[in-house]
């Protein structure tokens, strides 16, 4: 059995400690899933998720993993905190990016050039595309996991996938990137007919 479902039902059965190792499990790459988009409000973000998981925890079925459900509550408390940061019209994630939701953004980028280059342009595609490519190329999920954190076809996903990683290249030069140590970077250096996708399903 999974580990992280083994925790989850001692967590389930009275075990607050098996919760705890759940949650050390996974913080660091929630934290960074939030750091490279809001970096000022990671910490409050990250203990929103997994207060949300605390909350929702027996609404959890197993039918895909701890990791994608968690990423699927951090995906959803992200998108709650845009809309408070920009109240006013409803929000359209499919359009608009976190560089035209957080005026701020620009400041909080890492300290490396390339990163920071990285970053800017992330920050300027739709946030459905940054998440797309994010949770692909940093966080390793396949097309059916992104399908189920997206609530979308496997097919689908990985054309919205190719089509953000293509507006991400137009928004960089890919020639000056170093794919050391970065797929994301790696695959904008690939032609476009050898541009791997996310990580193969299984």
């Amino acid at each position: 059995m999974d580990a992280d479902l083994i925790l989850l039902e001692r967590w389930r059965g009275g075990e607050p400690r098996a919760g705890q190792d759940l949650f050390k499990r996974h913080f660091p790459e929630v934290y960074r899933f939030f750091e490279h988009k809001c970096r000022g409000d990671a910490d409050d973000l990250v203990q929103r998720t997994f207060f949300q998981c605390v909350r929702s925890r027996d609404q959890f079925r197993g039918q895909s993993s701890f990791r994608t459900y968690l990423f699927s509550i951090a995906r959803h408390e992200l998108y709650q905190h845009l809309r408070e940061v920009r109240r006013g019209p409803p929000l359209d994630f499919h359009v608009t990016s976190i560089a035209e939701i957080v005026t701020t953004a620009g400041s909080r980028l890492g300290r490396a050039e390339q990163a920071e280059r990285l970053r800017h342009a992330l920050l300027s595609l739709p946030v459905e595309a940054q998440l797309l490519l994010e949770m692909a190329y940093w966080h390793e999920l396949d097309a059916t996991a992104l399908g189920e954190v997206f609530d979308l076809p496997p097919a689908t996903v990985r054309t919205r996938l190719a089509r953000a990683r293509k507006a991400l290249r137009a928004r960089l030069d890919a020639a000056e990137l170093d794919p050391r140590g970065d797929p994301l970077s790696a695959s904008l250096r690939q032609p476009d007919d050898e541009e791997p996708g996310p990580p193969p399903d299984g």
